[in-house]
């Protein structure tokens, strides 16, 4: 799925200034800790989160994930947008509830990775 569709599921908005709409994902992750984002990566994730500080950048950069989404209307910082920036990886943010952009998304196709 590319990240125009992820934007169009969850009425999300692009915050990055090269948000990449064509980068396509394969399965979606979804967490408040990244403590849970580090033990299970996934190539070509989307990473759905609520915490807005500069670690959710670290760890994207760390485990190569190019796409981020901020939920519940939440807003990162200017330094997590800056790093975002900086890595290349595109971040967007949805009025959605975390449960409720996980549904959409899984609805629509994306799921964590695994078959079954």
């Amino acid at each position: 799925m590319k990240l125009k569709r992820v934007m169009e599921i969850l009425s999300a908005r692009p915050l990055t200034d090269q948000f990449d709409e064509e980068l396509e994902v394969q399965c979606a992750c979804s967490s408040d800790m990244m403590s849970d984002v580090l033990a299970f990566p996934k190539e070509h994730m989307v990473l759905l989160t609520g915490l807005v500080n500069p670690q959710v950048m670290r760890t994207c950069d760390m485990l190569d994930i190019r796409a981020v989404v901020f939920t519940r209307g939440k807003l990162p910082s200017a330094e997590a947008l800056e790093m975002a920036n900086e890595n290349g990886i595109s971040v967007m943010a949805t009025p959605l509830t975390l449960f409720i952009a996980s549904g959409k998304l899984y609805a629509g196709g994306l799921n964590n990775g695994t078959k079954g």
